[in-house]
C-alpha cells in the first residue's frame, strides 16, 4: 500500500520520481530502511554509489540494477547486492516504482559476518549483483516484509541471518548469475 500511495501522490503533484528511505531499525554496525522509489520509465537513471555493504530485499515493483558485477532485473523476492564504494545504476524501464527493505552494514561488521559465513576473501565482497527469489531466502524475505508493515521483528537477528545466508548463497553462484546452483 505504501508504494501505491507514493505513486498516487507523485502523479497528483506531477513531480519527478525519487527514492525515499525510512529508517525502521538500527544497531551497532547495521541499519534497516523501508525504501520506496517512485521513479518510472520517464525518469532518467543516474549513477549512485553504495556507501555500505547492502542487501536490499525487493518487496514490490521491479527495476533494472547494474553494478560492476553485472546487471539484473529486480523483482519481488529478489535481493540486490552491493559492496561499499561500488557504483551502481537503477532504472525503471518496465514500470513505475518499487519498495525494498534495505539492510546496510558497516564494513568491519559485514566482514566479520562474511568470515563467519565462510567467506575466504578479504575484504568480503559480493561478486554477483543480485540473487533471484530462492527457497532458502523466502523465510527471511517474508519476515522483512512483515516488519516493514509494522509486525514485531527481531531486526538484529534478521540482519545477521540475512547477511550470513546471502554471503553463502552468492558464493554458491561462483561469480555467475545465480539460479539453480544457489538453490541448495
Amino acid at each position: 500500500l505504501a508504494l501505491e500511495d507514493a505513486l498516487a501522490r507523485r502523479k497528483e503533484a506531477g513531480t519527478p520520481g525519487r527514492t525515499t528511505p525510512r529508517i525502521i531499525a538500527r544497531g551497532d554496525g547495521w541499519t534497516v530502511a523501508d525504501v520506496v522509489c517512485t521513479s518510472g520509465p520517464q525518469d532518467r537513471p543516474f549513477e549512485e554509489r553504495h556507501t555500505h555493504y547492502t542487501i536490499a530485499i525487493v518487496l514490490a515493483g521491479s527495476f533494472q540494477y547494474r553494478s560492476d558485477h553485472g546487471r539484473g532485473l529486480m523483482t519481488s523476492g529478489s535481493l540486490m547486492l552491493g559492496n561499499a564504494g561500488d557504483c551502481f545504476v537503477c532504472g525503471h524501464q518496465h514500470g513505475e516504482g518499487d519498495r525494498c527493505v534495505s539492510f546496510w552494514y558497516a564494513d568491519d561488521y559485514f566482514e566479520r559476518l562474511a568470515a563467519d559465513a565462510g567467506a575466504r576473501r578479504r575484504p568480503a565482497a559480493f561478486s554477483v549483483p543480485r540473487l533471484p527469489p530462492l527457497p532458502m531466502l523466502s523465510p527471511l524475505v517474508a519476515r522483512a516484509g512483515a516488519g516493514a508493515i509494522g509486525a514485531g521483528v527481531p531486526w538484529e537477528e534478521l540482519a545477521v541471518t540475512l547477511a550470513v545466508t546471502t554471503v553463502r548463497a552468492a558464493a554458491a553462484c561462483g561469480g555467475r548469475p545465480c539460479g539453480a546452483a544457489a538453490r541448495t
